[in-house]
């Protein structure tokens, strides 16, 4: 608790282009929070690394994100927006819980065994612990609630896992967060596979909708979004390219998916597609524009990362020093 608040965290990797999954599924509800918790949304920048990355561009990625936090409509005042790789209590804990953590629990990281089937050139260690730095991530900051998708429960799992291993031999040292699982847009799937989710690493470019992609390129993907040959528009797991596009359509609007399903009744797919991709560009057209504007002000945003980092640095150092006595590590001399 941080002045009668509970603590949520949560963070996105430096590389590649957000999407529109990335908004809708966790952007878009990181926007509520702030005045029911206190919030930390880093960059995550040293989990970037586990691929090789290359440095100018890792840098502007990174500067690119933590900008779209703002534009998205963080408010870096109410919001602790940072980079992980300035606060090095998350590399220092992460050690510190790799010797609580067992081989065997990694082993069992389905993320672990994907990743490494696609860089099978340089399965490095990092990508191996990559769980052990996200639980560090996460009990740094004593985080009440991690906002996560379905495929990042198994990460919060060994969190909880390791923490409680750590109280059991320590004492009641780290908060066991709990996850916090958005009620609308939770997972949006893929343009051209919407059996999988979409993402900002799909080679086909018409998969996924990135967030400053262009109004023409918006419509244009949604026009060549695959749907089925039924004709209907309803909301059923027997058409999953119709069922996400009525996701996305109502997490734009807000409205619900028995609103947009009677909206669509008895109108083609061209007509429903064209209506998906128009209320996509109404949702992200502010967020460049704002995002464009920010870029330009290089001295506000350096100002947010300087003071962003003292503050997540201080609450990191709490509990980092609190590990570092319950350990035996000798007591800083001041």
């Amino acid at each position: 608790m941080i002045d009668g608040k509970k603590v949520l965290f949560s963070g996105m990797q430096a590389t590649g282009n957000l999407t529109l999954g990335n908004y809708l599924g966790a952007l878009k509800n990181w926007l509520t929070l702030s005045d029911e918790y206190e919030c930390f949304y880093s960059v995550v920048d040293l989990h970037s690394i586990t691929v090789r990355q290359e440095p100018a561009e890792l840098r502007k990625r990174a500067r690119n994100l933590l900008t779209l936090y703002i534009a998205a409509g963080l408010d870096p005042k109410k919001n602790c927006i940072y980079y992980q790789s300035h606060v090095s209590g998350h590399a220092q804990l992460s050690w510190i819980l790799n010797c609580f953590t067992y081989m065997g629990e990694l082993n069992r990281m389905t993320q672990f065994k994907d990743k490494a089937a696609k860089h099978a050139d340089n399965i490095n260690a990092g990508l191996f612990t990559y769980p052990v730095l996200m639980a560090a991530d996460i009990l740094l900051f004593q985080a009440d609630v991690v906002p996560v998708g379905k495929d990042q429960l198994q990460h919060l799992e060994i969190t909880r896992d390791i923490a409680q291993r750590f109280n059991a031999i320590y004492g009641d040292v780290f908060t066991i967060p709990e996850p916090y699982v958005g009620k609308t847009g939770a997972k949006i799937m893929s343009l051209q596979d919407p059996l999988k989710k979409m993402s900002k690493s799909d080679e086909n470019p018409n998969a996924s909708i990135l967030l400053m992609d262009d109004e023409d390129t918006i419509i244009r993907k949604f026009k060549r979004a695959v749907t089925d040959s039924e004709a209907c528009i309803c909301y059923r797991d027997e058409q999953p390219g119709i069922k996400n596009l009525l996701d996305i359509y109502c997490t734009c609007t807000n409205k619900s998916t028995e609103e947009a399903v009677k909206e669509f009744q008895g109108k083609g797919y061209g007509e429903f597609k064209l209506a998906v991709g128009e209320a996509v560009v109404s949702v992200l057209k502010p967020i460049q524009e704002e995002f464009n504007r920010l870029s330009k002000d290089k001295a506000y945003i350096d100002g947010i990362i300087k003071e962003n980092a003292d503050k997540a640095g201080y609450f990191a150092n709490k509990t980092l020093r609190k590990v570092e006595k319950k350990v035996g590590f000798p007591e800083r001399i001041r």
